[in-house]
């Protein structure tokens, strides 16, 4: 396979792949299933490739935005993690689903990032501008949700930064977990099959998250 270039990310006017080398054809449906475009990426099919990170561009970047609070360090991590898909398609070996494989590079790379910056927070700077930063990058990520008044808008947004608040004091695992399960809605399966583990470890590890989560915000109710 050609060389990647460079890879730019949904909030840089899309998804771009630019490859090293001549262009190879490529006639692409979006009817296709993840394993057949993988396949045809693995045969150095550079479309087939860019549709399988066009199916999963956006997902990768709120789940990582989600986990840092930086929309920089997202970037960074979603970059890396389409890279490292790449250079490592051909050791992919369909033995989980591609869906399940690249989730599994992407928070990796978010747990390695949580693991090195929970003691080194940045409370000052956080408490000068840490607020108007953290609406800043939720508001720049696309959310489907319909928004109602722009009262509720405000209050919901006061709400999501409390409640980020919140899961920062979680464990890294805690907050993956937590993360995949009620921002993502995937299956308690799912996630174990992504962070390597059994589901009842999963289920463990979200009662646990849960329970943290709920006496922290406790003065809500």
């Amino acid at each position: 396979m050609a060389g990647v270039a460079k890879i730019r990310g949904p909030l840089d006017s899309g998804v771009v792949l630019a490859f090293c080398g001549a262009p190879a054809e490529s006639t692409v449906s979006l009817a296709l299933d993840e394993n057949t475009l993988a396949r045809q990426a693995q045969q150095g099919d550079k479309t087939a490739f860019e549709e399988l990170i066009r199916r999963y561009d956006q997902a990768v970047l709120r789940l990582a935005t989600h986990l840092t609070g930086s929309l920089q360090d997202a970037q960074d991590i979603y970059q890396d993690a389409f890279l490292r898909a790449y250079r490592n398609l051909g050791t992919f070996r369909f033995d989980c689903s591609f869906y399940t494989w690249m989730y599994r590079i992407v928070t990796n790379l978010c747990l390695d990032h949580l693991r090195k910056n929970r003691f080194r927070m940045r409370e000052v700077t956080t408490e000068v501008n840490g607020e108007a930063e953290e609406r800043s990058v939720l508001d720049r990520i696309p959310d489907q949700r319909a928004s109602g008044s722009p009262e509720r808008a405000a209050l919901s947004r006061e709400l999501q930064l409390m409640i980020n608040r919140a899961l920062r004091k979680l464990s890294p695992k805690e907050r993956m977990v937590f993360e995949l399960k009620h921002y993502h809605g995937m299956r308690l399966q799912t996630v174990a099959a992504i962070l390597h583990t059994t589901e009842n470890t999963i289920k463990s590890t979200l009662f646990r998250a849960t329970q943290k989560l709920r006496a922290d915000l406790a003065p809500l109710r």
